[in-house]
């Protein structure tokens, strides 16, 4: 079918929407170094990793073994266990009694105005006596030479702030190609590669790896400026970029390990709470994202198959750019390309769908009931009360 003039204008817009991402992902496709091995002759400061966890029984032990089998010099690690009602207190009761350098600490109540794992963070930060502040999650498994290899690194180069993206571990073709798609949307289209560029303002922080120089932290105003934040780890990373301060993310696939989600229907539930509010709270910008979606990664699929001449050849180097894209964001992220990993990027459109499926259940959810996170409900109206980034502007300015 010969598309009218309209729908070729159309289709010319969504090749520039792909092409141009696209064309700053293959010029920035080194922009985030892996992490050297550790140079002799520099100085490590004292460190402490703090571990916020809740219901984490099962995965927990391992995380916490791999901290505390880290070739690093007096290194603490603190364990805050936010309400878990599982065994979750048990196993950090059993490894504190044989490891003195586990710290553990228990939260029995929320107090009002925070979330619980930004609490725990803060608590955590609060008990804690290093120089710097690693924050990590409590099912990611770091490689014996993980936190020396980062810490030398981030002194080396004279930083305030490392970040580092772990390998993504998931089982099942439909959850590794939703991951394989995160990782493309994060890298490509939202730029995190940016955070390298010292002429950006973009800040990046990964929930897996967030290590800060303890007075930095403490300078932004902790975690008490990200008290009500459902995607803490992002916006901690904005803050300090915000702030003036050097920052840098790093691939971490060698050295950390994270098995996001169990299912893909586990991580659709678990998007629900953080989707809406990395777009503030608002419904014209979700509206805004859903339409590029479906207009640059589920209509050049249906396109190419329905017209023909130029739109065709339009839709499909759109279709080209996107799994060349999303391969080579699957290669950063989760490992390198194989057979398998053909079939994933195949699977672009069932996975873009679902992201935005993720989105639009995360607004319906938040606009209808609030955001609920660890067994509370939070109205909107709070949550939107702190967008994290307070201040920063006033900062810039001075």
């Amino acid at each position: 079918m010969i598309a009218p003039l309209a729908l070729t204008v159309f289709d010319a817009l969504v090749f520039l929407a792909v092409i141009v991402p696209f064309v700053l992902l293959v010029r920035h496709r080194s922009a985030i170094p892996k992490v050297p091995l550790a140079r002799a002759g520099i100085a490590l400061p004292s460190l402490s990793i703090v571990v916020p966890a809740r219901d984490e029984a099962t995965s927990i032990g391992r995380a916490l073994g791999s901290l505390l089998g880290q070739d690093y010099p007096g290194l603490e690690v603190i364990a805050v266990d936010d309400r878990s009602a599982d065994g979750t207190g048990g196993v950090l009761r059993e490894l504190a009694a044989r490891e003195p350098r586990l710290v553990v600490l228990r939260v029995d109540d929320l107090p009002a105005g925070w979330l619980g794992k930004n609490h725990a963070l803060w608590r955590g930060a609060e008990r804690a006596r290093g120089e710097w502040l690693l924050f990590t999650d409590a099912d990611v498994v770091f490689a014996p030479d993980a936190v020396r290899r980062a810490a030398t690194y981030a002194v080396d180069q004279g930083l305030d702030h490392l970040t580092l993206a772990p390998r993504l571990i998931a089982r099942g073709v439909f959850l590794r190609a939703f991951i394989a798609f995160f990782g493309y949307a994060f890298i490509t289209l939202w730029g995190a590669y940016l955070a390298n560029d010292p002429k950006s303002s973009r800040g990046v922080g990964i929930g897996a790896f967030n290590l800060v120089r303890r007075d930095v932290y403490e300078r932004i105003g902790t975690m008490r400026a990200l008290s009500l934040r459902p995607d803490d780890d992002i916006r901690l990373g904005r803050r300090i970029r915000g702030f003036g301060f050097k920052q840098r993310v790093a691939n971490g696939m060698e050295i950390l390990a994270v098995e996001w989600y169990p299912s893909l229907r586990a991580a659709l539930a678990g998007l629900e709470k953080s989707m809406y509010s990395s777009m503030e709270y608002r419904i014209v910008d979700s509206l805004a994202v859903l339409f590029f979606i479906a207009a640059t990664m589920v209509w050049p699929y249906v396109g190419v198959l329905a017209l023909a001449g130029i739109d065709r050849i339009l839709l499909l180097a759109v279709i080209a750019c996107l799994v060349a894209g999303l391969a080579e964001t699957y290669r950063q992220s989760m490992g390198p390309l194989s057979l398998s990993a053909l079939v994933l990027v195949a699977l672009l459109p069932f996975s873009a769908l679902c992201f935005a499926y993720a989105i639009g259940r995360s607004v319906f959810l938040a606009e209808t009931r609030g955001v609920q996170w660890r067994g509370t409900v939070y109205p909107l109206a709070l949550l939107r009360a702190q967008s994290g980034l307070e201040g920063m502007a006033a900062k810039r300015s001075r």
